[in-house]
């Protein structure tokens, strides 16, 4: 939800980082659940350096040069537009990787209001094509 809420157009990669790594991709509008975490990475995956294991593991300042280190990984591999890091330990961060800005929790409702709509429309549209309008 919170991908969806702090997507502006283009070709978007949302990440969150939280108890693992949460990861979306949004492409013109079109929204690719991705499962990135679980690729393998050195000896284990990114979600196991970028997740609540790799920060205990690591200590914050390393799990920060992590974080953009794989962030600069992936970006350079989706080629996005712009990657928005939410989650519950982006406040762990100082700065953010260049091409990312901040996510914020309250974009999950935007989020789903944004779904909320976009669903009325569909149905909207759909009812009016039935009717032949």
């Amino acid at each position: 939800m919170q991908a969806i809420g702090s997507y502006e157009g283009g070709k978007m990669l949302f990440l969150g980082l939280g108890t693992g790594l949460g990861s979306t991709m949004i492409v013109d509008g079109i929204v690719e659940p991705m499962d990135l975490g679980h690729l393998p990475y050195k000896k284990c995956t990114y979600e196991d350096y970028l997740g609540k294991r790799g920060l205990k593991w690591l200590g914050k300042k390393q799990w920060r040069k992590a974080v953009e280190k794989i962030v600069s990984l992936l970006i350079k591999a989706l080629e996005p537009d712009y990657v928005v890091i939410g989650g519950g330990n982006v406040n762990k961060l100082k700065r953010l990787p260049e091409k990312c800005r901040l996510g914020k929790n309250a974009n999950a409702f935007k989020g789903g209001f944004r779904l909320w709509e976009d669903a009325r429309e569909s149905k909207h549209s759909v009812q009016k094509e039935s009717k032949g309008q």
